[in-house]
């Protein structure tokens, strides 16, 4: 079954860096589109980032120039770099595929950014 596994999140300072890393399994990474979301205390689980299987990136207006990314289609993993962290980038990540019509999440890994 499509398993997807985040790490890397933590507790950083206003302007400083995380990586965040997804190992995912149980489909063909290859041939799909990968994503992260992230929901805040309080709010809806709202799109971050997502790269398709040719590489192209989209990103939400606010990460963009901050976050990047990437993936290796050798280990089936999907990264994403985050810079000049803000307070209110401050949210459990999700690392996100569609495949076979159904929506599939990992567990998160929370992100905490201080002031």
């Amino acid at each position: 079954q499509v398993q997807l596994v985040e790490s890397g999140g933590g507790l950083v300072q206003a302007g400083g860096s995380l990586r965040l890393t997804c190992t995912a399994s149980g489909f063909i990474f290859d041939n799909n589109s990968m994503g992260w979301y992230r929901q805040a205390p309080g709010k809806q689980r709202e799109w971050v980032t997502r790269i398709t299987p040719g590489g192209r990136r989209l990103y939400a207006d606010s990460v963009k120039g901050r976050f990047t990314i990437s993936r290796d289609n050798a280990t089936n993993t999907v990264y994403l770099q985050m810079d000049s962290l803000k307070p209110e980038d401050t949210a459990v990540y999700y690392c996100f595929v569609f495949f076979g019509a159904q929506n599939y999440w990992g567990q998160g890994t929370q992100v905490t950014v201080s002031s």
